[in-house]
């Protein structure tokens, strides 16, 4: 693993997980993911990793209209780097996971490494009503879902985004095999390093919210990457600030945002995602290190430039 005193802090700006009805802080239009988006850049986070959703109910969309709404308006108000989510929304075909992507042809993308089971059925049972319809069949759903991501998928997306756009990739690794698939990749010299492997834990499907499952992941990570990655962390709900800060303290880099938890404290939601960035970062600082600029991240990932993007 690549260390350096200068930690990447990703904000999630919205995702494809939580619905309206979970917060009324969730940002639903173009305008609160750009607002959102610029806030949490102005606190700190130097890459924002984004969807989009429908206007009028929330939903998820993979419309590249939609994301050419708020995208450019990000570009103009900060330098943050932009990632483009290649996951979408759950159940999306291919072709609409792509779409925003290779429109946008950003600096970074988001890409899953593996298929897997995806169950969020659970939240369900925390809301006795729905502000849309679809939220509850959305969520209930994923009792039998698998989220695909295939080798010929995965290949498509590298192919299509990585030589094709010159987009590199945020690495999602939601178990210890996806970090193989990932080797297999580059043995085969579809992707190049440096690479951001973002692990990604409490998911059921995936790897739990276990500390020992953190330093294996960095244990199996290194074996097979050496110096060639940097590692991120995400963690799921009330497991968001504990792990994140632990990557840290290994030398690695954090996400928060309202797609990975609606929460800032026990009880308490997050008003906003520049208040998660900001509660991460004054952490970090805390612990003496230094938090990483869009020229840093930039640097350090060997992107290609805001100016090489399509939007």
């Amino acid at each position: 693993m690549r260390k350096t005193n200068k930690v990447i802090i990703t904000c999630a700006v919205t995702g494809s997980i939580h619905t309206p009805t979970m917060s009324p802080h969730l940002p639903i239009t173009p305008s609160e993911i750009a607002e959102q988006s610029i806030s949490s850049a102005e606190a700190g986070a130097s890459i924002i990793h984004l969807h989009a959703r429908n206007p009028e109910t929330g939903q998820p969309t993979p419309s590249a209209k939609v994301f050419m709404e708020f995208l450019p308006r990000i570009k103009q108000n900060t330098d943050a780097v932009i990632n483009v989510s290649t996951g979408a929304g759950l159940g999306m075909s291919m072709e609409q996971r792509l779409e925003a992507a290779t429109t946008a042809q950003p600096e970074v993308a988001s890409l899953n490494m593996g298929s897997l089971n995806f169950n969020i059925s659970g939240a369900v049972d925390k809301f006795e009503n729905f502000k849309f319809p679809w939220e509850k069949q959305y969520l209930e759903s994923t009792k039998d879902f698998i989220l695909s991501n295939t080798f010929a998928q995965i290949e498509r997306i590298m192919v299509d985004l990585g030589q094709g756009c010159g987009t590199k990739f945020e690495f999602e690794c939601y178990d210890v095999g996806h970090l193989y698939n990932l080797a297999h990749f580059v043995d085969r010299k579809l992707v190049k390093p440096p690479f951001l492997i973002q692990c990604i834990f409490g998911i059921l499907g995936g790897l739990g919210p276990d500390l020992e499952n953190l330093a294996h992941m960095r244990l199996i990570a290194d074996k097979l990457f050496g110096e060639d990655y940097y590692l991120s962390v995400l963690a799921a709900g009330r497991h968001q600030i504990p792990f994140v800060t632990q990557s840290a303290l290994l030398g690695g880099n954090v996400r928060v945002g309202l797609e990975d938890s609606l929460y800032l404290g026990k009880g308490i939601l997050a008003k906003s995602n520049a208040e998660q960035v900001t509660k991460i970062r004054r952490i970090l600082e805390d612990l003496s290190l230094e938090i990483a600029t869009p020229k840093d991240a930039r640097e350090m990932l060997d992107l290609k430039g805001g100016d090489q993007v399509a939007f």
